[in-house]
């Protein structure tokens, strides 16, 4: 089999085959998992250890040129782009883009009890986790007479998208209005794309979300032509300051077309796991946290880091089982785990495993090792840690009150993930009087003149009468 990592001298790659019980004598490959062996050798640093490590391709900026036309014909041709390209894309000629109030509210009364019961769980514990983010004013009386304080605002107006490809994705609907609720935005709009067999409408489970968290402006529109829908705007949709929420590579290229224009959370690539794991913990539960997030996309990444070499094995051996059991074998989990994306990485100790999730970044990261909230406390780049054996990724994406729009790609060491932040504004406030001015007036003027820029001291030595070039 080719090796799909260049891997430097003194580190080992092996890629692990696993095969189904077949005929005597015949064998059919069920999946493939790389291991990428970092023991023995000193980690190298920084870029160097990033390089060595799994990720998926995913080129934003071949994407973006694709998507240039899509933005361009909604600025110019507004909804009557977006419903050309709902039947380009979606498969479905819209009546309208903006969904009917009734639709919403037929939705909720049709739910399942059982999920809405559900959702109205998940609602009530990311209210109780995101209300607690909620920035308060403060002012720093910095000298006598003089003052700094520190406002938050919540942007005007969101746009946020909840994805509709292969699965639908209600709990990311709660995932952006709640936050941006608890921020205080007052304008919250939510598109997702239009469902052939709903007559055109979003999922109805998405629709059902909506009104659960009194969202009523909510439009059939997906990938690229929704952000731009929410960028520039259209007949029935005014713009937005800001878009956020998960998608695909198109979703991800737009944001990138329209940084400038408007406020983005991120450029979301494929999701990611990275279980941090010693011999403590339980083969079962790490395979199949492993499959939970490779059934989301080919392209997700499902990444073990161990220093149990009899972990790595009891994991292989348990994967096979786990895959055939469940669904979306084929077109989901199988190509996630056989991806570059994606491997077992063999270290040398759990000090080790730390420095190369560190250098991974993962968007979700689970610790199961001996002492897991300890080591958890040691992390710093990650977009979710899950510490122990009783808190998958699957908790977080649903239940735990946390949010699950995360960073991806490595992002992880540079930003955060979604939260009622992410929809305010600090603005500070200067307030000084003359004589604190007057304090501190000579060093404005002195570091003014040493980046030679003398009209700002110029503008401090007008309020005091001293001499300014020019004036009488």
């Amino acid at each position: 089999m080719k090796v799909i990592f260049q891997v430097p001298e003194g580190f080992v790659f092996h890629p692990v085959i696993r095969a189904n019980d077949a005929e005597p004598g015949s064998e059919r490959i069920a999946y493939v998992i790389s291991r990428i062996d970092l023991r023995g050798d000193a980690l190298p640093e920084g870029p160097a250890l990033r390089d060595l490590l799994p990720r998926a391709d995913f080129d934003v900026s071949a994407a973006l040129e694709k998507v240039r036309p899509i933005c361009e014909a909604v600025h110019h041709r507004g909804d009557a782009a977006l419903i050309d390209f709902a039947e380009k894309f979606d498969g479905v000629r819209l009546e309208q883009v903006r969904v009917p109030a009734e639709a919403l509210t037929k939705a909720l009364e049709e739910l399942d009890p059982a999920v809405r019961a559900a959702l109205e769980e998940s609602i009530r514990r990311a209210r109780l986790v995101h209300r607690e983010q909620r920035r308060t004013n403060h002012t720093t009386q910095v000298v006598p007479g003089g003052s700094v304080t520190e406002k938050w605002v919540p942007v005007d107006r969101v746009g946020l998208y909840a994805p509709g490809g292969r699965s639908v994705y209600p709990s990311s609907v709660i995932m952006n209005v709640v936050p941006a609720q608890e921020a205080g935005v007052e304008s919250i709009a939510l598109a997702s794309p239009a469902q052939a067999e709903f007559d055109g409408l979003p999922h109805p489970t998405i629709l059902a979300a909506c009104a659960l968290l009194g969202v009523d402006e909510v439009y059939a529109a997906g990938g690229a032509t929704a952000v731009a829908m929410f960028a520039y705007g259209t007949e029935s949709c005014p713009p937005a300051n800001m878009v956020t929420g998960p998608g695909n590579i198109w979703v991800a290229a737009a944001k990138r077309y329209f940084t400038g224009k408007i406020g983005i959370d991120a450029e979301a690539g494929p999701t990611e796991i990275a279980i941090l794991a010693d011999a403590t913990a339980d083969p079962v539960h790490v395979a199949s946290d492993l499959i939970s997030q490779a059934e989301h996309d080919p392209l997700a990444a499902a990444v073990l880091v161990t220093d149990s070499v009899e972990l790595a094995d009891a994991v292989e051996r348990e994967l096979e089982p786990q895959v055939a059991a469940t669904k979306h074998i084929d077109d989901r989990i199988v190509p996630a785990l056989k991806g570059r994306q994606s491997a077992i990485v063999l270290v040398d100790g759990v000090g080790e495993g730390l420095k190369v999730v560190d250098a991974y970044g993962a968007e979700h990261l689970e610790i199961q090792t001996a002492d897991a909230a300890a080591v958890a406390d040691r992390v710093r780049n990650a977009g979710a840690i899950f510490i122990g054996p009783w808190a998958p990724v699957s908790l977080g994406d649903y239940a735990a009150g946390s949010n699950h729009v995360l960073p991806t790609g490595g992002c992880a060491c540079h930003s955060s993930g979604l939260s009622v932040q992410s929809f305010l504004r600090g603005i500070h406030i200067v307030d000084y009087t003359k004589d604190a001015l007057a304090e501190v007036a000579h060093h404005v003027v002195t570091l003014a003149e040493a980046e030679d820029l003398p009209a700002h001291g110029a503008a401090v030595k007008a309020r005091f009468g001293w001499k300014v070039p020019g004036s009488k």
